[in-house]
């Protein structure tokens, strides 16, 4: 299988999908933990913040959603920006994704972050070359600064091959209800394979530092890919596991109580009666 992105991150050709048999008591396993994880987040007061970065279909929004399956949408929270307002063009680049950084008690996950800069608007000339020259010198510096201030930052790449992801392409464009993920611009990176390979390198040059380093994932098997990033998410954060405050079920009000007739209410059709 010819990878152009990340040579050395792929598995040997012919390499077997991870059996659902390991996958799925493994996940559940995982899910559980990252339940004790939001428990010390919110307990202690940490901030988390995770972006997820990598070609189109890498598998990136597959993993985002196994993390949140089973944790609090009020500590563990996704952020997913569409393209910049006309006067959010005019802002300082990093200010309308400041606003949605966690504070202290939440994990945030950004389904593409600042790293836009480095990636489409760069190949798609979205910016200019002046804007996209200062964002790689000044990207590390803001990186640092978050961290200095307590922020635990984690940066993730999903590495997918050419083959993979052409494959996964086919897919959504064969089945309606998965085609909502192929945007215009998701069918036009085809074209733009090696210049998206080449900014990521050049990306990864100037901001994969010891402060904040990428972890790149090798997500042509989704369900590796899925398992590997919770754990390495659960590795980066320290967190203790409490014992569970054990819950008594009070008893009932007990009072007399009428229910309004049944007629005076809108009930939904129920479509499926035996």
């Amino acid at each position: 299988m010819k990878r152009q992105d990340d040579q050395a991150a792929g598995p040997p050709a012919g390499r077997k999908r991870l059996a659902k048999s390991i996958y799925e008591p493994e996940l559940l396993r995982l899910q559980r933990e990252l339940v004790k994880l939001q428990d010390h987040v919110r307990r202690t007061g940490v901030k988390v913040c995770v972006l997820f970065e990598g070609r189109d279909a890498a598998g990136k929004g597959g993993a985002i959603k196994r993390i949140v399956e089973r944790t609090n949408p009020r500590v563990v929270r996704v952020v997913a920006l569409d393209k910049p307002t006309e006067r959010e063009r005019t802002q300082w680049y990093f200010q309308r994704y400041v606003a949605h950084l966690p504070s202290a008690g939440e994990i945030v996950l950004f389904d593409r972050s600042w790293y836009n800069r480095a990636g489409v608007e760069r190949v798609m000339g979205f910016c200019t070359d002046d804007e996209y020259d200062r964002f790689l010198v000044s990207c590390p510096d803001f990186e640092r600064m978050l961290i200095r201030d307590g922020l635990i930052l984690i940066k993730f790449w999903f590495s997918v091959s050419d083959d993979e992801q052409e494959r996964r392409f086919a897919d959504r464009i064969a089945r309606p209800a998965k085609r909502w993920k192929l945007s215009e611009l998701d069918l036009e990176s085809r074209a733009h394979w090696v210049d998206y390979s080449r900014a990521k390198d050049v990306m990864f040059e100037h901001t994969d530092t010891k402060a904040s380093p990428w972890w790149v994932i090798d997500a042509d098997d989704k369900r590796r890919a899925r398992l590997n990033c919770i754990r390495h998410l659960l590795d980066s954060v320290p967190y203790e596991d409490q014992p569970i405050a054990e819950l008594v079920l009070p008893p009932r009000q007990q009072a007399t109580y009428v229910r309004p007739p049944l007629r005076e209410q809108n009930f939904v059709t129920d479509h499926y009666e035996d």
